[in-house]
């Protein structure tokens, strides 16, 4: 099924008689959902862009390779800098609009400026039950109704088909910077990125990789803005960092490589194995690397989020088992759960929810378990 509207989503949904597995663009193969293929691809186009409000509305088909062309013209982008999965999990396709909100799509500079869910200022989208709902805004002055349009954020399509996101988008900076400190281990490097995370020099970046391109380990740290508060910064920073041979890249096409290779954990393409994302605190995140005792490792977030590749049908879980956190299995052969199983009131809270906003069981079943 192929909606080119969304009153077609609508009575599609509403006749339909089991399961619907919701596709965007087919680049986010996550998970076990079942059912006949929903594909809201003809949902497409930018609707509305005002560049002077910092605000654009996009139908959920809308491909984001679209969404970035119309903000480089007018030098801004989406800040929170979604990750493309295509290499990750192998599959082709567009990334698109509704994919990436659904999702709660992420990158680096999430430390800095928050998540995907941070920039929505509204969406429509059709429930289990084939109603029209309509929530939030179109401009940051007139945003009403944000826990709902947050809810949606990172629902994975269980609550309702997306058809319409607005978001906020922000200037692209001028210049930009990353500090490159080679060798650490584990522990300095979340040590050095917890101290540049906690310095006035206003870091959108910081990751590390035990094993760089050349096999030995790179911490990164990024700054950007005005380019003479930039090179100010990286002085400082290199300052800093003066006892682990710091180096400065300020080449802008160097930086987008390396910060591309840490969003899409290019590492990890074309690479056997399964796939974990590991969100803990920080601090625990040499102890995370430490239980799950593999070499190929990305930390970003400051240590905060632990990518990890791991022998198939590895449960990363029960070797985490006591420290804090979560763990998804983004990419995986076996048939553990997806997404890390909640206790057991927020468990009872999401499925009531489920049952509210979907009271059939018939968007992408079997997603979260």
């Amino acid at each position: 099924m192929r909606p080119e509207t969304e009153a077609e989503l609508a009575s599609m949904i509403e006749a339909a008689q089991g399961p619907l597995r919701v596709r965007g663009g087919g680049t986010r193969a996550v998970g076990h959902s079942a059912g006949e293929v929903l594909d809201v691809g003809g949902l497409s186009g930018i609707t509305l862009y005002d560049p002077g409000a910092l605000t654009m509305v996009a139908q959920a088909g809308t491909p984001l390779a679209e969404v970035e062309a119309a903000l480089t013209a007018e030098g801004q982008r989406l800040a929170f800098e979604p990750m493309d999965h295509r290499g990750l999990l192998g599959t082709s396709g567009a990334p698109t609009v509704g994919g990436m909100a659904a999702a709660n799509v992420s990158g680096p500079r999430r430390i800095s400026v928050g998540a995907c869910r941070d920039f929505m200022l509204g969406v429509r989208f059709v429930d289990g039950a084939g109603q029209i709902v309509r929530n939030g805004g179109r401009v940051m002055k007139n945003v009403t109704g944000y826990d709902l349009v947050k809810l949606m954020a990172g629902s994975w399509g269980t609550l309702g088909v997306l058809t319409e996101v607005a978001f906020k988008v922000l200037p692209r900076p001028a210049a930009g910077a990353t500090v490159l400190l080679p060798g650490l281990g584990n522990d300095a490097a979340v040590g050095a990125m917890s101290d540049a995370l906690g310095s006035p020099f206003d870091v959108t970046g910081a990751a590390h990789l035990p094993e760089a391109p050349d096999g030995a380990p790179l911490t990164l740290i990024r700054i950007e803005g005005f380019a003479e508060s930039v090179a100010y910064r990286a002085e400082r920073l290199r300052e800093m960092f003066a006892a682990h041979a710091p180096q400065v890249e300020r080449d802008p096409e160097r930086i987008d490589a390396l910060w591309r290779m840490v969003r899409d954990v290019e590492p990890f393409h074309g690479r056997a194995g399964d796939v974990w994302k590991v969100s803990c605190k920080p601090s625990d995140g040499p102890a995370v690397a430490g239980r799950l005792g593999t070499s190929g490792l990305l930390f970003d977030w400051g240590g905060g989020l632990v990518w990890a590749l791991l022998p198939e049908g590895t449960d990363a879980r029960a070797r985490l088992a006591g420290l804090g956190g979560h763990a998804t299995l983004v990419r995986g052969a076996g048939r553990l759960p997806t997404f890390q199983p909640e206790p057991v009131p927020v468990a009872a809270l999401s499925a009531g929810l489920r049952r509210r906003f979907d009271p059939r069981g018939i968007l992408n079943p079997g997603l979260m378990a």
